[in-house]
């Protein structure tokens, strides 16, 4: 089994790989004993990967690393184009490094047990979610003015025959001033 990221292979001996789908699902029993669940959606797949490295190859240990550390424009981390079986399998295309990458010593023999983990980056169900249009927002509207704005019961006010007596007596009692 192989794995190449960005076109470098990954050394080392006894390479495994296992691929993750985990399917995001809410409780919907509240306090009964019903077994509904709410779908929230897939996360990002994930690839673990764990292999051995002799301590001779040390070198393979520090590409490695480079690989772990590497980043992009802008302190993201990189994004690598995956070849593996079990990714190809997944539908997995990208990946970036997540989880951080441990080396420990064995116990018996002269090599570090070296493990991974790469997460799915731009998956098919995140393209889909971005090509679905999503749903509009009709502006509320609400009793009263607007905030800032003119008041609707100023712009062409309708008066009952009291009121429009109460006008003109103001306009007689102030008539430079408009209200």
């Amino acid at each position: 089994m192989t794995l190449l990221l960005d076109g470098h292979q990954v050394q080392g001996k006894n390479l495994k790989v296992t691929a993750n789908l985990r399917i995001e699902s809410g409780d919907m029993s509240g306090q009964t004993s019903n077994t509904e669940k709410a779908h929230k959606g897939f996360k990002p797949k994930t690839l673990t990967v764990s292999l051995m490295i002799p301590f001779v190859d040390k070198s393979h240990l520090t590409d490695l690393m480079r690989l772990a550390e590497g980043t992009a424009g802008g302190g993201q981390l990189h994004l690598y184009r995956v070849v593996n079986d079990t990714a190809e399998a997944f539908g997995i295309r990208q990946v970036e490094f997540s989880d951080g990458l441990s080396a420990r010593e064995d116990d018996s023999l002269r090599q570090w047990l070296v493990q991974f983990t790469l997460s799915e980056r731009k998956s098919n169900p995140e393209k889909v979610e971005d090509r679905r249009a999503g749903n509009k927002v009709n502006a509320q509207g609400g009793p009263g003015s607007e905030v800032g704005g003119k008041d609707s019961t100023n712009d062409n006010p309708e008066l009952s025959g009291f009121e429009k007596v109460l006008s003109k007596v103001d306009k007689w009692l102030a008539p430079g001033e408009q209200t």
